[in-house]
């Protein structure tokens, strides 16, 4: 058994992997721990490198689901429809997490495009004689788009919730095979230890991706304790120098394939391959021999230094190749800003200029692609010339058109008319005359362009003038409503003081509550409260239970009317002749049950309760129709 005063400490966890070397027991007495040497340049820049690839590599297993070869297609060429049919289809046939980068070159093209649409339709708009404010515009390919955008959203939130649990509990795993093997290294014992650490190596290397931030740090603890386990324990030599020659020659073959990735041609490729390298020298190599340790890690850093910084270069170089392409990009940009439309005077002219520039359009595409984040700022360049070009060609039609007279005039005589009224205190119907000026301005077409800003700055004041004028008056009119309202609030708590009152004085409750006027929609709550006190009172008086029914039924038939509320009013009524006939026909009912009773006594339980049923409902009808008859009497 190990003696835990010759165990190294846990510090060396955060090392370099193949630098975290241990002292062996036999030697810790007299070795003392060596003093950090510096580094060379080289050594330095070779262990960066070494740490960028692990992160990268850390980051990669996080997403090792993710990976796919779903086709990239050509979305930059497709229409609208298509574009939504391939979302469509990637939805169905794909899990959901390999998606990403197609549907973000969906989203792309599909944007550019649409947008495009929507440009044209605005300046359209826009030279109609519309408000920008009031610009739509949608289409049915659109709403699809957008419903199967958001059907990704969900199920990829979905699943990165999930995601995000099961990585949290891969890394509790690791860290309890990681305790299971500090347990090992402090307990074994040497017949069995060997075998029981095989089976250790087996569970961590089945257990599946942990979070990114985490990959690296739980791998180098792991990775500590495997070589605490060959270096610190008495282990059989045979079996340990079998698993680090083993391991060496693993080690040294994934050297050799490391260094044969420099004549692949594609960069990308080459260094996804030494990520996949990288993590199989961490997850399925062990260690090697101390002897051993710093040599094959300095030969497999410095062969992925060399992929390393020839994907470097190729980047550097594709830098400059895009920045050639935006170069001639923006000449073709240049060349349709600056181009001459001043001289046509004629359909053939612009029928020339329209081909010169669709030309030019073709010759901006043929220079190629960039990433969406290189091209977004030269898009915007290019829509602008282009926009600049279109509106001076729909200029020149919508010039030729002689409506456009027309609907100056039309437009004049709006203007004319909102002047005429944006004084009046016709509240009603000057509020209703605007409203429809201002709906028929945005039917009539556009005017002459000259004219556009003058007659649209008229009409705005008119309007302004108008509704300032009105919203004044309504926050007057909201100030002495509220008043009211706490006078009505005020007056409530009053009435519930009262324990009793005779009819008179009920009366005159009700008709001082009256008195303070309609009570708004928003504290319409105030009206139920004071009618329940109401009724609470009723009750309290010597009067019979139809009597107390109609009085009840008065003040609510009262309310209504006070209110000005025909159309309850009118449902009221036809409530109580429903109820009428309803009762009715309970009636008839009952009374053709007694038929079939002819035979029995009067004293018959049967008989008794029908007979008693039917006295009740003609107890019942008798107040329904006194409502009625009330309510028939009122003027509405």
């Amino acid at each position: 058994m190990l003696d835990k005063n010759q165990e190294n400490t846990e510090d060396q966890v955060n090392q370099t992997p193949e630098e975290n070397e241990v002292t062996p027991v036999e030697n810790q007495k007299t070795e003392t721990k060596p003093e950090v040497e510096e580094v060379e340049e080289e050594k330095t820049a070779t262990n960066k490198v070494v740490e960028e690839i692990e992160d990268k590599v850390a980051e990669e297993a996080e997403k090792d689901e993710e990976k796919n070869s779903i086709p990239m297609l050509a979305y930059e060429n497709m229409e609208l429809e298509s574009l939504v049919d391939e979302l469509e289809k990637l939805l169905k046939d794909f899990p959901i997490q390999q998606l990403k980068k197609n549907i973000d070159a969906i989203k792309n093209a599909f944007n550019s495009k649409f947008g495009a649409i929507l440009a044209e339709k605005k300046a359209a708009f826009l030279e109609e004689g519309g408000n920008s404010i009031d610009f739509q515009y949608s289409s049915q390919v659109k709403s699809k788009y957008n419903s199967l955008l958001s059907d990704y959203k969900s199920k990829r939130d979905a699943y990165y919730a999930n995601l995000d649990t099961q990585l949290k509990n891969n890394l509790e795993k690791r860290h309890q095979v990681i305790n299971e093997l500090k347990e090992l290294i402090e307990n074994a014992e040497p017949n069995t230890m060997y075998k029981n650490f095989k089976v250790i190596q087996t569970n961590w290397r089945e257990i599946g991706s942990v979070p990114r931030n985490k990959y690296n740090d739980t791998w180098r603890n792991y990775h500590h304790h495997v070589e605490r386990f060959y270096d610190l324990l008495h282990l059989s030599n045979d079996f340990r120098d079998l698993d680090f020659k083993n391991n060496l020659e693993e080690k040294l073959k994934l050297i050799e394939k490391v260094e044969a990735l420099e004549e692949l041609e594609n960069v990308n490729d080459a260094f996804k391959e030494l990520q996949q390298y990288h993590k199989a020298w961490k997850e399925d190599i062990g260690p090697v021999s101390q002897e051993h340790r710093e040599d094959v890690w300095q030969k497999f850093s410095a062969a992925s230094k060399k992929i390393h910084d020839k994907r470097h270069d190729y980047f550097r170089s594709l830098k400059t190749q895009h920045q050639e392409i935006i170069d001639k990009k923006l000449s073709v940009i240049e060349l349709i800003e600056n181009y001459d439309t001043s001289k046509n005077k004629k359909h053939i002219d612009w029928q020339k200029s329209i081909n010169d520039i669709e030309a030019l359009r073709k010759q901006y595409f043929d220079v190629g692609k960039l990433p969406y984040n290189k091209s977004e700022e030269v898009w915007q360049k290019f829509k602008a010339a282009t926009k600049k070009f279109n509106a001076s060609k729909n200029t020149f039609y919508k010039k030729e058109k002689n409506v456009q007279q027309d609907n100056l005039d039309k437009k004049n005589a709006l203007i004319e008319l909102a002047e005429s009224i944006k004084d009046s205190e016709d509240w009603e119907n000057a509020t209703n005359t605007m409203k429809k000026i201002q709906a028929d301005w945005k039917k009539i077409g556009h005017v002459p362009r000259k004219f556009s800003d003058d007659i649209w700055k008229r009409l705005k004041a008119a309007c302004n003038h108008y509704f300032d004028r009105y919203h004044n008056r309504q926050d007057d009119l909201n100030k002495e409503q509220q008043a009211f309202i706490e006078e009505k609030k005020v007056y409530l708590e009053e009435i519930k003081k009262v324990e009793k009152a005779t009819i008179e004085e009920i009366n005159e409750f009700i008709k001082k509550w009256r008195d303070f006027g309609d009570t708004p929609r928003s504290v319409r709550h105030l009206e139920s409260k004071f009618y329940k006190q109401i009724d609470k009172l009723l009750e309290g008086l010597s009067l019979s239970k139809d009597e107390i029914a109609m009085l009840k039924y008065k003040n609510l038939i009262d309310g209504l009317m006070a209110q000005g509320n025909v159309h309850k009013l009118n449902s009221e009524q036809l409530f109580v002749r429903k109820k009428i006939d309803e009762i009715n026909k309970e009636i008839q009912q009952l009374e053709n049950n007694l038929s079939f009773f002819s035979n029995a006594n009067e004293d018959n339980p049967l008989v008794v309760n029908v007979r008693a049923n039917i006295d009740t409902y003609k107890d019942e009808i008798n107040i329904w129709k006194q409502k009625l008859d009330f309510i028939k009497k009122m003027d509405y």
